[in-house]
């Protein structure tokens, strides 16, 4: 997820304006939670100080650091001396619903796995079934003996705990929770799998922000809480924050979310799908859709960006122009870790992390990577 999270802990990036864990915890509390734990590591104090005790959402979180990141099932051991009953594990960087948690904690079996059905089960944890009962997981198998892909969220039981502590490393050296459940299976636990058939999105890549947004914003009711001047234009559903100001003959196309106190035109076009945070700058004759915006930006006048996430404390000189789309149609391939990756989406523009600087006149290509406190020189194009 670099650049993004340069500066902050993945599961704090902002979706719909509000952190990806914020989102998972609300679905949670709505599903009936009232006691959670967060297990911390690359920094905490982003998520500690955001969420504190819990008592602003009426429940009550306590936090364990896990000192060394060794495993999924480490992580989870770390929390053993916060749980004496069964409980429900949560990955902070995928989108679920109150639904599908709901359906969990009404499981009766001794510990419960979800799967989703997926095309290319080769690259993810996939399980054997016997029955309506889990038999077997094959991590990334070569031939998938199902579709039934492992989502990542579990209802256990205490005696979990006691299996974790007998899990021996995995060949990359972690601790993993999936051969703990093995070890579970094979002790002659019942253990279920509930099929996700609506929407669970894994944030793991940065352009997966843009298909997490999307989803988010699809489920927009309208509120303005702004300065709206006479002539200026809002379609479907909008939201727009306090002490934000929309001048005269900008366009909003909803859903769209506008935080607090941004200034927002005059003159400009904000397409659906887009999010942007509290003190963004939108001026004159810029053109913005289904992108990601956070804190501090400013995007001044004459520039268009599309299918991007842009990070905090950025400023676009005038006339930045982001390319989104391939003359040949074929999906974007992104650069991570030294490495061509492809996106699988048709339209992708930047991915800019914090305090980024752009030169008047700038031309940025598709698919690129802006890494945080870069700067671009007067009528540069990034390739």
């Amino acid at each position: 997820m670099r650049p993004l999270t340069d500066r902050r802990p993945k599961v704090m990036l902002p979706v719909g304006n509000k952190p990806i864990l914020e989102h998972i915890i609300d679905e949670a509390v709505d599903a009936g939670i009232r006691e959670f734990v967060i297990v911390t590591g690359y920094m905490e104090n982003c998520i500690k100080d955001y969420f504190a005790d819990g008592s602003q959402k009426g429940v009550s979180i306590d936090y364990v650091l896990q000192e060394e990141r060794n495993g999924t099932g480490h992580a989870i051991g770390c929390a053993e001396k916060y749980v004496d009953d069964r409980f429900i594990v949560l990955n902070g960087d995928m989108l679920i619903s109150s639904v599908q948690i709901k359906n969990l904690i009404d499981r009766v079996e001794d510990a419960v796995l979800t799967v989703k059905e997926v095309d290319d089960p080769c690259n993810f944890g996939v399980i054997c079934t016997a029955g309506d009962k889990v038999s077997r997981i094959v991590e990334k198998p070569e031939k998938p003996p199902t579709n039934l892909a492992n989502a990542g969220i579990y209802l256990f039981p205490q005696s979990i705990f006691d299996y974790i502590r007998k899990t021996p490393e995995s060949p990359r050296g972690e601790i993993e929770i999936t051969d703990s459940i093995q070890m579970l299976i094979d002790a002659g636990a019942s253990v279920g799998y509930e099929v996700f058939r609506d929407a669970w999105i894994d944030i793991g890549r940065p352009w997966d922000l843009l298909a997490a947004n999307k989803h988010v914003l699809s489920g927009l009711a309208g509120n303005i809480e702004a300065e709206v001047e006479p002539n200026a234009t809002l379609q479907g559903e909008v939201v727009v924050g306090e002490g934000t100001v929309i001048r005269n003959g900008a366009y909003i196309i909803g859903p769209v979310v506008i935080g607090k106190n941004c200034d927002i035109g005059p003159n400009c076009f904000i397409r659906p799908s887009t999010a942007i945070e509290d003190n963004v700058r939108i001026g004159n004759a810029v053109e913005i859709k289904n992108c990601v915006v956070m804190d501090n930006t400013n995007i001044g006048h004459l520039s268009y960006v599309g299918d991007s996430v842009i990070g905090q404390d950025c400023n676009f000189g005038a006339g930045t122009k982001v390319a989104n789309l391939r003359h040949d149609g074929r999906t974007i391939r992104v650069m991570v870790k030294g490495k061509k990756v492809d996106s699988g989406r048709r339209k992708l523009g930047v991915i800019m992390g914090d305090d980024v600087h752009t030169g008047v006149n700038t031309c940025i290509n598709v698919g690129c990577v802006l890494k945080t406190g870069r700067c671009t020189g007067l009528g540069e194009v990034v390739k």
